[in-house]
Formats: structure tokens, sequence, C-alpha cells
């Protein structure tokens, strides 16, 4: 075998498995305190499906004037956001104060190469069945449009 042959298979090789590979990302979601339940809900939304993506969510509660003294009402509300997104991630790290704001960290479930596999194999069967539905109409089409005249 020749040299410029295994330099090739190596770097096939090493482009499968940098394809495979995913790095996790730690995405941040900010909030205050008196957050409407519309807003909070997107929030929760958005949480979910970073989870879902496979990835670290670190969720800050920012603290304004009087709201510091309080800080229990910003642990009750991370607390209901750890209940909420329960099913897509686990709470890794607990509330914690950090001088004006109040910090938590969901980890996913899932690995991040595990949702990117289930979010490829989901693209190709919707482009598929595209594909499949597109096949179906030209047929349908083509048979109508071939009837025998009288």
């Amino acid at each position: 075998m020749d040299y410029g042959k295994y330099k090739y298979e190596a770097n096939l090789k090493a482009r499968e498995s940098r394809k495979n590979q995913a790095n996790t990302v730690q995405k941040e979601i900010r909030m205050g305190l008196k957050i409407d339940t519309h807003d909070y809900e997107t929030k929760r939304r958005n949480v979910e499906k970073f989870l879902d993506g496979g990835d670290k969510v670190k969720v800050i509660i920012r603290f304004r004037g009087r709201e510091q003294s309080r800080p229990e009402r910003g642990v009750k509300l991370l607390q209901r956001m750890a209940e909420d997104v329960a099913e897509y991630g686990f709470v890794e790290s607990h509330p914690r104060q950090d001088g004006r704001n109040m910090v938590m960290v969901f980890g996913p479930h899932k690995k991040k190469a595990q949702a990117m596999a289930e979010a490829r194999k989901r693209k190709t069967d919707a482009e598929k069945a595209a594909a499949r539905n597109k096949d179906d109409s030209s047929d349908s089409a083509a048979d109508a449009g071939s009837g025998t005249e009288s």
C-alpha cells in the first residue's frame, strides 16, 4: 500500500470520528424574580428544547433592589422550573446565590451525540415521507391526465 492511500484513509477515519463526536454546550437562560406566567412558559419551553438537544442549561435569576432580601422566592422559582423540566433533564447543581444572581444548572438525560443522531433520523424520515408524498401526488396527477377519449 502506498503512503498517499494510507494518509487518505487515515483522514477519512479522522473525519468520520469527528462527525460522530459532539461537544456539549452550556446554554444560559436569564429571568427576573417577578416573571409573568407567559414569559415563564416561554423560558421553560426554551429550557426543554435545549435539554432535548443534549445541551446543559444554566438558569439565572437576577435580583434587583429589595428582591435581594428574599432569596427563598428565587429558590422556589428555580425548584418550580426543575419540576417542570424533570422529564428532559436533571438538576446538576442546586440553586446558589452568586452576588445579585441565583444560579442553577440542569443537565440533559440523553447525551449530545444521541440527541444529534435522533435529529438526523427524524430529518431523513421527514425527507423520505415528503418524497413519497410527492411521488404519490405526481402519480395521481398522471392517472387523471391519461384518461381515454371516446
